[in-house]
Parts: structure tokens; C-alpha cells; sequence
């Protein structure tokens, strides 16, 4: 990819991210990995380069919309924009098909090796520190809790059918994330992080639980 065209990409991207979660820096990381993740495979570096950078392009709309699925909308954005820069129908195709299969909860596994590489990519910015970072900061653009308490005010794990939270959401997805790589590469880099995903859980855990438990007790103790 010449390097006019992949500023025409970038700055198409730029124009389009716009919250803490899924921004700019996260797009590029996907793309660094990405590049990473590909030199053990035989690829086309443009249709994976474009597709990196222009993977989240449909996030706003599913901002606007929850039942818009972000992955769908971007491609076909995407898919327009390429063309629309004069890219041929076969490539840009190409570049539609990997995002629209890069989203995790996902009915449509991703086919191609570039499609692959895109999904690897994007997940492993949701492992180790960085994941955990990104998945609180996605927390809060929506309002979802840290974590939910019961009747008894004791503090819940997150592994039961309970309202959204952090907690949950480490369950319901970033602990399973390191299972779900195509790519030996990606699974290496995702192993060497997990274990500070599970630290930080089970201190965070720890910590909440027992102030919860404890406070709770006292307060109750002062209350006739």
C-alpha cells in the first residue's frame, strides 16, 4: 500500500473514532499486531492493512443503535469508502468480508487468513492490562457498574445469569478470549498476558468483597 493511499485510510478512521474504548490508539495497535501476527503467513498486506484500520469505523452507529451490530455497518462502510477511492470490487470485498466476521459474539467465523488475523488481533486488545483498561473504560461510556451486590449486600463474582458489570463481563468473555485465537502467534502473546488478567480479578474481587462484607455488618450492627 503506497503511502498516500494509506493516509487517505487513516485519516477516513480518524474522522470516525470517537470514545476511549475504541479509539485511535486501539486501532492502531490492532494494526501493529496485525502486521506482527501476519509475517509467519502469506498475506495480502493491503486488504489486511486496510481492514486494521478501518475495523471499528461502525461503532458510532451502534452507539446510536444497540441493536446495530457494528462489525455489519462498518464493512459495508468500509466496502464503500474503498470503492469509492478506486480499489478494485474484489479487494474491497475482501476488506468487508474480514470485518464484518472480526466481532467476537459473532454467528460468522472468520474465513480467510487475513480475516483471521484481523479477529486475533482485535482480541488480543482485550487481554492482559490493556483489555482490562479498555474493558472498564467501555464500562463507563455506558453507564455498566464495576460490579453488583445481593440482597445481603455481599459482593457477586460475575458468573451467574446477573445484571451487566465488569465482573460479568470478565466471565461471560475475557476469561474464555485466550481459547479463541486462530493463530499460533496471537496465542503466544495472549498466554504471556492472561495471568494479569486473572490477578487483577481475583485482587479486585478480594478487595470489594471484603469492604463490602465487613461494611455491612457494621453498618448494621449501628442501625436499632
Amino acid at each position: 500500500m503506497d503511502r498516500e493511499m494509506f493516509i487517505r485510510i487513516e485519516q477516513y478512521m480518524k474522522d470516525l473514532m470517537k470514545d476511549g474504548a475504541h479509539d485511535c490508539q486501539h486501532i492502531y495497535r490492532v494494526l501493529y499486531y496485525a502486521l506482527d501476527i501476519s509475517t509467519g503467513y502469506k498475506v495480502d498486506k493491503e486488504v489486511l492493512i486496510a481492514a486494521a484500520l478501518l475495523h471499528d469505523i461502525g461503532r458510532e452507529a451502534q452507539y446510536k443503535d444497540p441493536k446495530c451490530d457494528h462489525a455489519i455497518v462498518g464493512a459495508e462502510m468500509a466496502y464503500k469508502f474503498l470503492c469509492s477511492l478506486g480499489w478494485r470490487e474484489e479487494e474491497a470485498r475482501h476488506v468487508k468480508a474480514c470485518i464484518s466476521t472480526h466481532r467476537y459474539r459473532n454467528d460468522s467465523p472468520p474465513e480467510s487468513i487475513e480475516a483471521k488475523i484481523l479477529f486475533d488481533s482485535d482480541k488480543l486488545d482485550v487481554t492482559g492490562a490493556i483489555g482490562i483498561a479498555r474493558t472498564l473504560a467501555y464500562g463507563g461510556i455506558i453507564a455498566q457498574p464495576m460490579y453488583s451486590v445481593d440482597a445481603a449486600g455481599q459482593v457477586l463474582r460475575g458468573e451467574g445469569n446477573e445484571e451487566p458489570s465488569f465482573f460479568h463481563e470478565y466471565h461471560l468473555k475475557i476469561k474464555g478470549i485466550y481459547d479463541k485465537f486462530f493463530t499460533e502467534r496471537a496465542k503466544i502473546i495472549a498466554e504471556g498476558r492472561r495471568q494479569a488478567t486473572i490477578d487483577f480479578y481475583e485482587s479486585m474481587y478480594t478487595e470489594v468483597a471484603a469492604t463490602h462484607e465487613k461494611g455491612f455488618k457494621m453498618l448494621y450492627s449501628q442501625l436499632v
